[in-house]
């Protein structure tokens, strides 16, 4: 089975490039709304196409998307934390995580999940002009605890664009590499290690960037508007899975200018080997 995970960066006519890829299921970050002639190809849930925010509109969300009719889903509705009560899926903020009960054909089962890391700012009381994204994926953690119930042998693929780094902080802070870590500690915790993307599989940074350790593994996945994706440096984009199933995924970034597509995220294509 083939998954791709996508920021999709709002653009419509990622829509139709989406179609194109050969994928089983996808896992999008900042998707719009589909347009009516793609919305009639695949399947997906009801959920309104925007991510909660009192601060701003954003018509746009994280979803699970059916591409293909060798796969089947139940998706799982997210509730607000304040409203959910015991055995719904609780989540910090309605847009940011999707989830659905994936059924293959052979009868193998998964559950898959999309998540998006959101920026957010500290209180005006600090007067800093910091941005960061750590504090919105611990609470992504938190939600995904609602889907595991047993110690080991659950079987999870959650991916998505997480707005942090790994490995190390911007320009080579100890202080930001610190904080990232946490979400990669506490990933572990619940059962769900890092799969990727990690060399060799995808095209590395070229020139390697100062701020990256010689040693790291990390493919960049996104680009700034100032750059084209040939000049791409971070990876901001990870999947994770139950630990059972990790020799049996194979994770890849499809970011050769080539085939990077029409957002500043590339793809990351997730690979299921048979698994019943």
């Amino acid at each position: 089975m083939k998954l791709i995970s996508w920021n999709r960066a709002h653009r419509k006519e990622a829509w139709y490039h989406l179609v194109e890829t050969g994928a089983n299921i996808a896992l999008l970050q900042e998707a719009p709304a589909p347009p009516r002639d793609i919305a009639l190809r695949i399947g997906t849930d009801e959920e309104s196409w925007r991510t909660a925010a009192a601060d701003a509109v954003r018509p746009w969300r994280t979803a699970v998307v059916r591409l293909s009719e060798r796969v089947q889903g139940d998706w799982l509705k997210p509730v607000p934390v304040e409203e959910a009560v015991g055995g719904e899926l609780a989540v910090s903020r309605r847009g940011k995580l999707a989830a659905a009960e994936i059924r293959e054909s052979n009868g193998a089962r998964y559950t898959v999940v999309s998540m998006y890391g959101l920026w957010e700012r500290p209180h005006r009381s600090t007067n800093s002009r910091w941005i960061y994204a750590d504090a919105s994926v611990h609470r992504l953690i938190s939600d995904l605890s609602a889907l595991i119930g047993q110690q080991g042998s659950h079987r999870i693929i959650a991916a998505g664009d997480l707005n942090i780094l790994h490995g190390y902080g911007e320009e080579g802070s100890r202080y930001w590499g610190g904080r990232y870590r946490t979400i990669f500690q506490r990933m572990e915790s619940l059962g769900l290690i890092f799969l990727g993307p990690k060399a060799p599989n995808g095209r590395r940074a070229e020139p390697w960037p100062r701020e990256l350790l010689e040693d790291s593994d990390n493919l960049p996945t996104y680009h700034t508007t100032r750059m084209t994706p040939a000049q791409a440096t971070r990876q901001l984009d990870f999947v994770f899975g139950s630990s059972w199933l990790a020799e049996k995924v194979q994770v890849a970034v499809l970011s050769d200018p080539s085939e990077w597509g029409p957002s500043d995220h590339c793809q990351v294509s997730i690979a299921i080997s048979e698994v019943v």
